[in-house]
């Protein structure tokens, strides 16, 4: 099966949910054999588990990650620095399909490995002064479904929201989602399968 196999084809929709100046897009099914591609990223690209440094101490994150971009482009968040130092093979054909659909010339790729339910995301924003203002991300999900759960930042009348990324789904972070929105991967104790998301990201020299 070629890469190419492996997406839906274009044309199929994008469901936009309008939070105020906040947006976020759905198109599920981006990837049509999404566990194929799991297994791929599993079997092929370098895993890592990272430690942050939390009140004097630390700690290892709650899940795996991997790193990828244009050489040389760096990345910082949370006390942690990856430099890029090229394209694998396996994510060419990923970032070649999120470019033609988006146009926005996404230079990096961090992608999350939770091995089961119990790995997890705590509320943040992806804010950093390196992706500019109001950046636009996108994150593919490939493997078992999550949820995905957003919060205000400042209005809390507006309470928590709730979506299921599929495997396969394609989401859109867009406009001043990530200043307006927290958003996280909670802990699922039912889910003993694996789930590797990638959130593309245009880092600004």
């Amino acid at each position: 099966m070629s890469g190419s196999d492996l997406f839906s084809q274009p044309g199929r929709g994008i469901e936009w949910l309008e939070l105020g100046a906040s947006r976020l897009g759905i198109l599920n099914g981006f990837v049509e054999n999404h566990w194929t591609l799991y297994q791929q990223f599993c079997d092929e690209l370098d895993w890592q588990q990272p430690s942050v440094r939390l009140y004097g101490k630390s700690h290892p994150v709650p899940r795996l990650t991997a790193f990828y971009g244009d050489d040389g482009v760096e990345y910082r968040y949370s006390g942690l620095t990856h430099r890029a130092s090229g394209w694998p093979a396996t994510l060419q054909d990923t970032h070649k399909r999120i470019d033609s659909l988006l146009k926005t010339g996404f230079n990096t790729v961090l992608l999350n490995r939770y091995r089961d339910g119990n790995d997890t995301m705590g509320f943040h924003a992806d804010d950093e002064a390196s992706l500019g203002s109001n950046p636009l991300i996108a994150s593919v999900s490939v493997g078992a479904e999550r949820r995905f759960v957003i919060k205000p930042r400042h209005n809390k009348t507006q309470g928590k929201r709730e979506l299921v990324l599929q495997g396969g789904s394609l989401l859109i972070m867009a406009g001043k989602f990530q200043s307006e929105w927290l958003h996280g991967v909670p802990a699922d104790k039912r889910q003993g399968e694996g789930r590797i998301n990638l959130t593309f990201r245009k880092v600004i020299a």
